[in-house]
């Protein structure tokens, strides 16, 4: 009771900061933002603006990156039971930085309470304060995703164009209809406008258009046959009423069209997902066949060394297993640390107990390993990354909650990742 008393007592006197003073203090300059995740769970998704530097690389990286002490600073790392946060901004106040708060609900809490996220491309299109100290801003990125392939010089007119070409993409099939019929209204008011005010803009028969209610409806009428660029004839515009008219004629069409491309684009999209969908599920099941496939492999090379078979031999398979081995690990990890994908968790739970198994196998390979064997350079470079990624994959790590099924494996296998050496 004490302990935790005194826990309790340390963390009341950690200074934080709220997810709405946060999310109103994104874009200030004065405030920066520290992620302390691994790097992977920062590319696929962090605060915007957010730097990257992991716990582990605090003490070396902080004052390169972050060289006004004085500054402020906010860290965080996954959810509430995630202690990493706690862990940097202890460092930094080693390290005498004065001004560092700790954003304790983590990613989790901002991607549920529905704030937006960046991935690392996305944060490669914008200069980064940090990153600019060191190499001035990044690359742009191409819409296909590759770095630095797209035109030095910048056009204004592009610019225009891109984003009006997003403010229209993210608008519904609804949206635009209705902004559709709102210019039609508009327009149709301004020809009738005009002839309450005495410059009549519509001819009717040789007649102006009144600004009585048939008047009214006569300039609707107009607006409507002008925005689908039907032009029945019957009413024409003169003097003012001609810019009026073309300028609604071109802009009808760009919404018109971009409703239509809605609809068709709705399919696509379906499909789209569709193929998503089942290339995802292939995905997983082709990562449960896999360590499947390195568990049998790493029982074979067991039973190759029990047998004393040569250790040229020994050493290719166990290369070749680790490899694969830490690939599959990779995928795991990175789907763990997805801000928004979800996986079902029976699927999930069978993947993970496969990992921690196949985790096991290695550590008592490993540990029986001839003396004489002398590990590769490839070997070691896949240890130590696997051990790491597996390290990461505990239920106080990563950034959001999970069922008790998935959390005791969680635990299972970063606690076989501390037995690997």
């Amino acid at each position: 009771m004490d302990t935790e008393a005194k826990s309790e007592a340390v963390l009341s006197e950690i200074p934080e900061i709220s997810r709405e003073e946060l999310r109103r203090r994104l874009h200030d300059p004065s405030l920066t933002i520290v992620d302390v995740l691994p790097a992977e769970s920062y590319a696929a998704g962090h605060v915007p603006g957010a730097v990257s530097i992991p716990l582990e690389l605090v003490a070396s990286r902080a004052p390169e990156l972050l060289p006004d002490h004085a500054a402020e600073i906010v860290v965080y790392c996954g959810k509430l039971t995630c202690d990493r946060s706690e862990q940097a901004l202890e460092q930094l106040h080693k390290l005498s930085y004065s001004n560092v708060r700790d954003y304790r609900a983590g990613i989790a809490d901002w991607v549920e309470s529905g704030e937006p996220t960046e991935s690392i491309a996305e944060a490669a299109s914008k200069p980064d304060a940090a990153a600019a100290i060191l190499a001035g801003p990044p690359l742009t990125v191409s819409p296909t995703g590759e770095i630095g392939r797209l035109p030095a010089r910048l056009s204004q007119m592009r610019r225009w164009d891109n984003s009006v070409l997003d403010l229209v993409q993210r608008q519904s099939t609804l949206q635009l209809f209705l902004l559709w019929l709102a210019m039609i209204l508009l327009s149709g008011a301004g020809y009738w406008l005009g002839a309450l005010a005495g410059e009549h803009g519509l001819v009717e028969a040789g007649v102006p258009v009144g600004a009585d209610l048939k008047g009214f409806a006569g300039a609707i009428y107009f607006s409507f046959v002008t925005a689908t660029s039907v032009g029945y004839g019957d009413i024409v515009p003169v003097g003012f009423a001609r810019a009026i008219a073309v300028a609604e004629a071109i802009s009808a069409l760009l919404i018109f069209g971009a409703v239509v491309a809605k609809f068709v684009s709705h399919r696509q999209e379906e499909l789209v997902l569709e193929i998503h969908r089942v290339t995802f599920e292939e995905r997983l099941a082709r990562v449960q066949t896999n360590f499947s496939m390195v568990i049998s492999e790493l029982l074979s090379i067991q039973a190759m060394c029990d047998a004393q078979a040569p250790l040229n031999g020994v050493g290719t398979r166990l290369d070749s297993a680790a490899l694969i081995f830490l690939g599959e690990v990779r995928a795991i990890h990175d789907l763990l640390y997805q801000p928004r994908l979800i996986v079902e968790e029976g699927v999930l739970a069978t993947i993970l107990a496969l990992l921690a198994s196949a985790m096991n196998v290695l550590s008592e390979l490993l540990s029986h390993l001839p003396p004489t064997f002398v590990r590769s350079q490839p070997l070691e470079i896949a240890l130590e990354n696997l051990t790491r990624l597996a390290g990461d994959i505990c239920s106080t790590c990563v950034p959001h909650e999970y069922t008790p099924r998935l959390v005791f494996w969680m635990d299972r296998i970063q606690t076989t990742a501390r037995k690997i050496k």
